[in-house]
């Protein structure tokens, strides 16, 4: 099955449909995202972009919410915090300071930048 999420003029995913496979494939049974996103255009209306599950393509599966950046092709959650920065190469939202490695449990304070055992 093929995921793809429809987004609005802003580029934020108003939600994610599954599509049959066989929906994807070309005339010579090669899958086509364009396929997909048509398939979904002509059901619903709106606008298309395939994700996936395991982060095949566009480096996180979308949510709704996540913002479709068209320069990274990647979409991207909701920043949590204001003091977190956006990792590149993941197009994650990370903390200023790591999360704590042992088994206590954590939550970020924003207000000191620090995470807080629970």
């Amino acid at each position: 099955m093929a995921h793809f999420a429809e987004i609005n003029a802003s580029n934020e995913v108003l939600r994610v449909v599954v599509v049959a496979n066989d929906e994807l494939l070309d005339e010579n049974g090669d899958e086509q995202e364009s396929l997909g996103a048509t398939f979904c255009n002509t059901l619903f209306g709106g606008t298309w972009k395939q994700t996936s599950y395991n982060n095949n393509i566009r480096k996180n599966y979308a949510g709704v919410g996540f913002t479709y950046d068209s320069t990274r092709d990647a979409f991207i959650p909701p920043k949590p915090y204001a003091s977190w920065t956006l990792n590149e190469t993941t197009c994650l939202w990370e903390p200023p300071a790591p999360r704590p490695t042992d088994d206590g449990m954590y939550v970020w304070n924003e207000s000191t930048t620090s995470w807080d055992q629970m």
